[in-house]
């Protein structure tokens, strides 16, 4: 079998294939949108912002492996200066050995491969921040087999982790309480979650070193969770027997959302943690006019959480539901899958392709005006449905 016919799972099973040729077997453009030729043309959205430097771009995206130069990162710290050499991750709290570990002593720890797609949690609110997302093979020291080694108190139930960045919050501004106090960006989530997460501990990013801005020498990697539960530039792990409340935990990325309750509306705050089931149209191309018709084709992706993605069916204007056709490969539980459908001959004019993804579960990707939606009053999850405009010319 030859090396660009062999699947992926074939050469993650049997080993052959070394990291990097595993990584850029996944960068092959062939991998993306296999559907496409080169015969079709690109239509361009309507009043739709171009991507900026450093965000993805869906329209020239050629890899299911998002190269460097389209990561985003959101930093709401100043990125701290580091010295990777002397760098080192702790491990505390409510443990029977506490630990601390140097770069080197954890990279000589057995390592791992995680596949995922990291999605900023606001990504999607407006057309002018549409390209938050990025796709990863992070590599890594897993954490729990570390929390075992600590053994972990039974009174512990909550996993706090800090970042070496740090600024000076003002708490209850404006009262008579008013408290500034320099903190660390905080992050935690329940023993529970950590243990079934399998969370990573990771320093590289598609074979090669993670980028300074995007959390190097050291970044916590949550599958299926929204980016900043994905603490960068990793600094302590503490268990706590009790909930940690910091600005980014307890005040900021908290969604508000009216929920239904017999003939009222009552607004629930919830914690940003899991991704959202979601799906978007990536691209639209056609072909020459046939007839004063418009042969037209249309391409995207779609991710969750790690649950499995059933379908995604596509609609144009106000017609009927069509399922498109999903890409067997690549494929990883925790990263986006691309998916394709012919649209048919449409007239010249503007036109409005939508989609929606489905889980196993019967779960639909929500529309804007679905209660999920209409109903939240933070920008925070935003997987609404998102209708894309073309115009087509004969």
């Amino acid at each position: 079998m030859s090396f660009h016919s062999k699947t992926r799972r074939e050469f993650l099973r049997d080993g052959t294939i070394s990291a990097g040729a595993a990584v850029a077997w996944l960068s092959n453009p062939d991998l993306l949108f296999p559907d496409q030729t080169d015969q079709e043309e690109l239509v361009p959205f309507l009043n739709m912002p171009r991507a900026r430097p450093g965000m993805l771009d869906w329209e020239t995206l050629d890899s299911w492996l998002t190269p460097q130069e389209q990561v985003f990162t959101v930093s709401h710290y100043p990125v701290p200066p580091i010295d990777e050499r002397t760098h080192e991750i702790e491990i505390a709290g409510l443990v029977k050995n506490p630990r601390t570990l140097t770069m080197e002593e954890l990279k000589a720890q057995p390592h791992d491969d995680q596949f995922m797609t990291l999605e900023c949690s606001g990504n999607g609110h407006n057309k002018g921040f549409m390209a938050a997302i990025y796709n990863s093979r992070w590599t890594g020291t897993r954490l729990w087999p570390l929390l075992e080694e600590c053994e972990i108190l039974p009174e512990a139930t909550e996993i706090v982790f800090f970042g070496i960045d740090r600024k000076v919050e003002t708490l209850r501004r404006g009262s008579r309480l008013e408290l500034k106090v320099e903190v660390p960006f905080g992050r935690s989530m329940s023993v529970a979650d950590a243990r079934k997460k399998n969370l990573l501990l990771a320093w590289n990013r598609n074979g090669e070193p993670i980028a300074r801005r995007n959390g190097a020498p050291l970044r916590l990697i949550v599958p299926g969770w929204y980016g900043v539960t994905n603490v960068k530039w990793l600094k302590r792990i503490e268990l706590r027997d009790r909930r940690y409340m910091g600005r980014y935990m307890g005040r900021d990325y908290v969604t508000v959302r009216g929920e239904r309750q017999g003939n009222e509306v009552v607004f629930v705050e919830s914690s940003v943690t899991r991704m959202n089931l979601k799906s978007i149209v990536a691209r639209v191309t056609r072909l020459p006019s046939q007839n004063g018709m418009i042969p037209t084709k249309a391409y995207g992706a779609t991710w969750s959480d790690g649950t499995e993605v059933d379908a995604v069916e596509v609609k144009v204007d106000n017609g009927p539901w069509v399922k498109a056709r999903l890409d067997e490969e690549p494929r990883a539980q925790f990263s986006w899958r691309f998916f394709s459908i012919d649209l048919g001959l449409l007239a010249p004019g503007p036109h409005v392709v939508i989609s929606r993804a489905i889980d196993v579960n019967g779960k639909i990707q929500p529309s804007a005006s679905d209660d999920e939606i209409a109903l939240k009053r933070t920008y925070w999850e935003a997987n609404q449905q998102w209708p894309r405009e073309i115009d087509l010319e004969t």
